[in-house]
């Protein structure tokens, strides 16, 4: 892979990262409770709860996808592959 695309392609990565909390942040904001309706406390939690360990793991994807094509795109190659030990 070229330097140039896979800098590109790590940057493309962090990029998403940001996306994804501004998606997050949106869906809290319209599930939170107003004065003039909103959905129940409870259901409001579990909405939170459970989109935020969604969240969590798609930005912890992101962001080692994004390191190692970074890596790349500084030295060339990686030292080792994903997943190895």
């Amino acid at each position: 892979m070229p330097k140039t695309i896979a800098r590109l392609l790590g940057l493309g990565a962090y990029a998403v990262c940001g996306a994804i909390i501004a998606l997050y942040v949106v869906v809290a904001y319209i599930s939170r409770r107003t004065p003039t309706g909103g959905m129940d406390p409870a259901l409001t939690h579990v909405t939170w709860i459970s989109l935020g360990g969604v969240t969590l793991a798609v930005l912890a994807t992101h962001h080692v996808i994004g390191k190692q094509l970074l890596e790349i795109a500084r030295d060339g190659d990686i030292p080792k592959p994903l997943g190895a030990r």
